[in-house]
């Protein structure tokens, strides 16, 4: 073989990837999208399809930046906290703040609460968008943190417009947070509550698990028609405001939907568009019964 054959034959398999990067970046994907927070070695190593001796390399190496942590008890390993730093820079110059921090703004200006945007990834929802109202209410939302994808408000409304049988998939699991700590959680309840966010385009805790502070969520879909995350109001405004502040938030959720690209007119009937919701809304379902914890 010709000199010129054989540089040409290297140029044409020749790929600008790094191995041992790209496998470092399974590694923290796998971490990242699994249905636990902590893996062992041996789970990751099954998962990434990469031998023991280097999975054991690359995690060390990853934890010296704090990408990952080990627990020293268990052996087990989980996202690092250096991954906040890296990702607070990626939210503030996310594009969907621009599109959604007005809308956000108008709706805590009108509610005088806090309305806040969380980005569903995988089976966290992360607050990437945020507004305050002139109403302080001793609950602070920080932009970045993270909540279970079954948490409160918007746990139900990402089980709501699941499939049936992703739900019931779901409702199978051992820990889930609809209703605060697990050991809280009151399945009747849950399935009515979800019949409703699929009647009325939205739904409460009236402080159930933060005594004192109702919230308020929505879903926002994304140009596939799947919920890509959610739009949450919580404040400290009466039980008498809940219909019309859900109405108002299920509004503004429908307008982000249709900014990121959503087909509203498949997405809710007319009939659902015109109804009145003060004919079946939330507090009349509620029976205006009392709280409880």
């Amino acid at each position: 073989m010709k000199n010129g054959e054989k540089k040409r034959q290297s140029k044409s398999v020749y790929k600008p990837i790094v191995p041992a990067l790209e496998e470092a970046g399974r590694v923290l994907l796998c971490l990242g999208q699994s249905s636990t927070f902590r893996m062992t070695l041996t789970e990751i190593c099954k998962k990434v399809g990469i031998h023991t001796s280097k999975a054991f390399s690359i995690l060390n190496t990853l934890k010296q930046f704090g990408f990952v942590e080990k627990d020293p008890q268990t052996k087990t390993y989980s996202l690092g906290i250096g991954l906040v730093f890296l990702s607070r820079q990626v939210l503030d110059n996310l594009d969907y703040r621009g599109t959604i921090d007005p809308y956000l703004r108008k709706l805590a200006k009108e509610t005088n609460g806090i309305a806040f945007f969380g980005l569903l990834q995988g089976e966290s929802l992360y607050v990437i968008a945020k507004q305050e109202g002139d109403q302080r209410i001793g609950l602070t939302v920080r932009l970045g943190h993270r909540f279970h994808f079954t948490y409160g408000v918007h746990g139900k409304l990402i089980a709501a417009y699941m499939t049936e049988a992703e739900r019931q998939k779901l409702m199978s699991r051992k820990h889930l947070y609809f209703h605060g700590d697990p050991s809280r959680l009151d399945i009747t309840r849950l399935h009515a509550e979800l019949a409703k966010c699929r009647e009325l385009g939205f739904t409460v805790d009236a402080g159930r698990i933060n005594p004192g502070i109702n919230a308020i969520g929505a879903p926002v879909f994304g140009v596939d028609g799947n919920i890509t995350g959610v739009i949450t109001l919580i404040g400290t405004f009466p039980d008498e405001m809940i219909d019309e502040y859900g109405r108002t938030t299920s509004l503004i959720a429908r307008q982000v939907s249709s900014r990121l690209g959503a087909d509203n007119d498949i997405l809710y009937s007319q009939e659902n568009n015109d109804r009145d919701l003060n004919s079946s809304g939330y507090t009349k379902m509620n029976g205006r019964r009392g709280r409880q914890s």
